[in-house]
């Protein structure tokens, strides 16, 4: 099993820390990971993006140029990374943020309005663990028990007080998928 994972948006939107707790995530269950961030040289607002790579063997390469999963939280990465997805793979799209319909038919697409949800939550930057809580739903690679506890173990001491908001993204994230599956 290998899975190939793409995360982008905005600088600030926490897309590192998304591919970060992840790769953490897999380490600790004792999976194969890579982690590649990528960001423009603004500090916030410019382009951010990490690649995960997740296996239960040796890893040959750390490039990834069509991910089985790419997460994307504003328009411009949806623009850039939507032809990439492998055919059938999943396309995890911030709703609050893209204001276009996806185009491709042969994957498969999950719309997720992240920042109301984070606002719902009382912080908006808690989108990034929504969204990630929605890909873990569909797409099992780890459980959010195995990243919760990543995100106990990893979590910055200057952030500690942040986890219990955390843990609630990401659960209001697969808790909102669930919702979206059982009304269809």
């Amino acid at each position: 099993m290998q899975t190939e994972i793409i995360i982008a948006g905005f600088g600030g939107q926490g897309v590192l820390f998304a591919g970060q707790l992840l790769a953490y995530a897999a380490m600790d269950n004792g999976l194969e990971v890579t982690w590649i961030p990528s960001y423009g040289p603004e500090m916030r607002g410019g382009t951010a993006n990490c690649t995960v790579i997740i296996a239960d063997e040796e890893i040959g390469s750390p490039i990834v140029r069509n991910p089985q999963v790419a997460l994307v939280l504003n328009r411009p990465s949806l623009d850039k990374y939507e032809p990439l997805v492998k055919p059938g793979g999943l396309l995890v799209v911030n709703a609050s943020l893209v204001d276009r319909n996806v185009d491709r038919r042969d994957i498969r697409t999950v719309l997720v309005p992240a920042n109301e949800i984070a606002e719902h939550l009382g912080d908006r930057r808690v989108a990034n663990m929504v969204m990630l809580g929605a890909m873990l739903s569909n797409q099992p690679i780890l459980t959010l028990d195995a990243v919760v506890k990543a995100m106990e173990a990893h979590l910055l001491s200057r952030h500690r007080n942040l986890l219990p908001l955390n843990v609630a993204a990401l659960q209001e994230g697969a808790k909102y998928l669930a919702e979206q599956l059982q009304s269809v």
